[in-house]
């Protein structure tokens, strides 16, 4: 059967426009078998390139193109402009260029193509080039192709170059002004997009869909909630006020504000929402701290039959991390993997840090070694992650292995330097501190507060005094400083600090007092302990919460006021939590008063009958008072819930390596040096007039101690974590067993020039920068 060529170029023209691509390939192929040509005419070939370049078979347009007898104006317009549109932006200029070779003038169809493609590029220096051409063959005033030069240059950031353009137009359209207010959003210059909205209005020319998006979205990024209404006033007159494109921005718009009532109106009269409507809501909710409104928002756009996208699903699985919902974040993750949305660095980085934060950390290192490229935010949700759950040792070998392909960032070295603290890495912490030198981190956000928050917890307090005065101090430094004080039983040094505090104008809040009561506490500083308390609202302003009225407890308790600390605790006007009730049950275990240990301990059962540690003060308060019965009872009803002591680990770094020490663990390979040094520290413990009952575990009784040698995970306490072994200062941190060494701390005195004298000279610390980290 013959086809005549008129009907072929009709057949390949409608499977075009129907986008027929079996058809299409139909008609191809029999035009090759049945009429055996080698090449392709004009008029054919230009209709199958048209047909291959609508159906995105480039390869088959390149083909056709490369078979033809001869090309016009039209061929390279097509081709150039299908490699344009499917972003094959370099295949795209080298075409143009071959045209221009070729001797073919380009017209008004040419140059926005060519000009889109230096603009998705984006490469500037080509589009100045084609603007060159635009002059030279006399298409300046060609309206059309002005539009696509303004468009190049606003995508190529050239803002100031796009301006002049617009200004010396003869006429503009409405795509000229949309592209040129669109530009300047894009590009941060939201009021002058802005005013370009007014200039539009006055000229006359009606402002469509795509301006009014784009002006809403200006109001959004300049946060002028003031104007932002005057625009929603417009889009209802002008009635866009039913488009959802414009909706959504609007929506945007008022959850960046924080009006939240005018965002949830727009939502709930929109007739037809979509995904980014939904999407706009859900994260909007997990931003802002409402994580059930995500949830619940999520559930129902499911119900709704609207398929989620990669945004939707990474926001969703952020509020499960928020409100640690494990099982709904597990859902999440298989519909991700269903919907292959997993594939997507950004939901799996939220995947990572769900399960960091619902304490999975094994299925969140699965999700992040099946990342195919990871970037700086899966490297650092993983370290994060991994620190959050108790495992910094490999949180700084995630963090050296990182750099071995990507630079970290402020984020990522704050969650190093809190690894680093949390074990005592000193020298691993002074390595990240000389990388944030050689890089101008210091000065970056919260870095320098977590570099000395490193230095305080690794008990280096002459280096963090030095990093202290380093710098312009905020609340937060002021309060890691006196924190590091406290825990040091540093009272003194804390209630100075706390003056100069006051004296360089910065103003105390909740966490300052905290620290600085629990400073008087330690030290038992009972009388400057309730004055600050007393004067924390009438002279400082702060109110108080329950965290104080803890430490009022733990300060009276601690000095043996244990009916005063009861009294306290009946006429505090708020209802006490498990913590105040805690703080008189360990105040309790000191002073060994069982009846009102056990009272505070029922309290604490009434609300919160699962967390071990107040199981554990109790047994010990029945261990001291010697009531061995009421010990085996509390033990048995632990085993009947479940509740198991996770054996206590401690850590200390002599010479820049980290020594990790498990309870009952002989391993370490000089286990009978670190015997001889603790032996040698009771001794000096029993000098000091230490009963040695008073390392009692909970398991044991006074005889039994007082017959055996001190096992050394005995002489960690909590509060107490610097101890001298061969002139060394070594940092113990994080001991999970509970041990009384308050009497050795408290017969020594402190000053400031005794406690920070170590001083770190400029000498080294360019020695430090000049060493490299990992």
């Amino acid at each position: 059967l013959f086809v005549e060529d008129d009907a072929i170029v009709a057949l390949l023209k409608l499977c075009e426009w129907r986008r027929a691509i079996k058809q299409g390939l139909q008609v191809y192929s029999y035009i090759c078998d049945s009429k055996k040509i080698k090449s392709f005419d004009i008029r054919l070939g230009n209709a199958l390139l048209s047909m291959f370049v609508r159906l995105g078979k480039l390869n088959d347009a390149w083909y056709v193109f490369g078979k033809m007898e001869e090309r016009d104006l039209f061929s390279w317009n097509v081709l150039i402009g299908g490699y344009a549109k499917a972003g094959f932006f370099d295949e795209a200029l080298i075409l143009y260029h071959k045209m221009l070779w070729a001797g073919v003038r380009p017209d008004e169809y040419t140059f926005p193509c060519v000009l889109r493609t230096c603009g998705g590029m984006p490469d500037l220096t080509r589009g100045r080039e084609v603007h060159v051409h635009v002059i030279r063959y006399g298409f300046e005033s060609n309206i059309d192709v002005i539009n696509a030069l303004i468009t190049m240059y606003v995508k190529c950031g050239e803002i100031v170059s796009a301006r002049l353009v617009f200004d010396r137009m003869p006429q503009r359209d409405r795509i000229s002004w949309n592209a040129m207010i669109s530009g300047c959003v894009e590009n941060g210059e939201c009021y002058e997009g802005l005013r370009l909205f007014l200039m539009m209005r006055e000229v006359g020319v009606i402002p469509d869909l795509m301006t009014m998006t784009c002006v809403v979205s200006a109001c959004e990024a300049v946060d002028d909630e003031r104007l932002g209404k005057e625009v929603h006033g417009y889009v209802i007159t002008s009635g866009l006020s039913v488009e959802v494109a414009v909706c959504n921005s609007l929506i945007q718009m008022y959850i960046g504000t924080g009006n939240w009532v005018e965002a949830e109106r727009i939502f709930a009269n929109m007739p037809c929402k979509d995904v980014v409507t939904w999407t706009s809501m859900i994260s909007g909710y997990e931003s802002n701290g409402f994580p059930e409104k995500a949830i619940q928002s999520f559930k129902l756009m499911e119900n709704e039959g609207i398929v989620p996208d990669e945004i939707t699903i990474a926001s969703a699985i952020s509020a499960c991390a928020s409100l640690n919902l494990l099982d709904m974040g597990m859902k999440l993750h298989d519909l991700a993997v269903r919907t292959g949305y997993i594939s997507y660095v950004i939901v799996s980085n939220t995947l990572i840090d769900m399960y960091s934060k619902c304490k999975c950390i094994d299925t969140a290192l699965e999700v992040f070694h099946q990342i195919k490229d990871k970037n700086i935010i899966s490297w650092t949700s993983i370290i994060s992650g991994l620190r959050q759950n108790n495992r910094s040792f490999e949180a700084l070998f995630f963090f050296r292995q990182m750099k071995l392909s990507l630079n970290p960032n402020s984020v990522t070295l704050i969650s190093a330097l809190s690894a680093c603290g949390r074990i005592g890495a000193l020298m691993c912490g002074k390595e990240i501190h000389a990388y944030a030198l050689r890089t101008m981190l210091p000065f970056d956000g919260y870095v320098p507060n977590a570099i000395l928050d490193m230095y305080v917890r690794c008990g280096r307090m002459g280096l963090a005094w030095n990093q202290f005065n380093g710098w312009g101090k905020d609340i937060a430094a002021w309060n890691i400083m006196l924190t590091g004080f406290a825990d040091r039983k540093l009272g003194v040094l804390a209630v100075e600090c706390f003056h100069k505090m006051l004296a360089s104008n910065v103003n105390p809040d909740e966490i300052t007092f905290i620290a600085l009561l629990c400073a008087c506490s330690r030290t038992g500083m009972v009388a400057e302990g309730l004055e600050y308390f007393d004067s924390m609202e009438t002279k400082y302003y702060v109110s108080r919460n329950l965290k104080h009225y803890a430490c009022i407890v733990d300060l009276l308790g601690r000095a043996g006021n244990l009916e005063d600390a009861y009294a306290f605790i009946q006429n505090i006007p708020l209802e006490p939590d498990p913590a105040i009730w805690g703080a008189l049950l360990n105040a309790c275990r000191i002073h060994q008063s069982a009846k009102l240990g056990e009272l505070a301990a029922n309290k604490i059962f009434e609300v919160d009958e699962h967390s071990i540690g107040y199981y554990v003060l109790l047994c010990n308060l029945y261990a001291g008072c010697d009531k061995w019965n009421e010990l085996a009872r509390v033990r048995k009803t632990m085993k009947e819930r479940g509740l198991i002591v996770d054996p206590g680990c401690s850590w200390i770094e002599v010479k820049g390596k980290v020594h990790a020490f498990l309870s009952d663990d002989e391993s370490h390979p000089e286990i009978k040096e670190v015997h001889a040094v603790l032996k040698s520290f009771y001794e000096k413990m029993e000098a000091a007039g230490i009963d040695k009952a008073e390392t009692l575990s909970e398991n044991a009784s006074k005889a039994e101690v007082h017959k055996r040698p001190l096992n050394k995970k005995e002489l960690i306490r909590k509060d107490d974590d610097v101890v001298t072994i061969n002139d060394n200062a070594l940092t113990v941190l994080e001991p999970k067993l509970k041990v009384d060494l308050t009497a050795y701390v408290e017969k020594h005195e402190f000053c400031f020039d005794a406690i920070l004298d170590e001083h770190v000279t400029n000498d080294e610390l360019k020695v430090w920068a000049e060493q490299p980290l990992g």
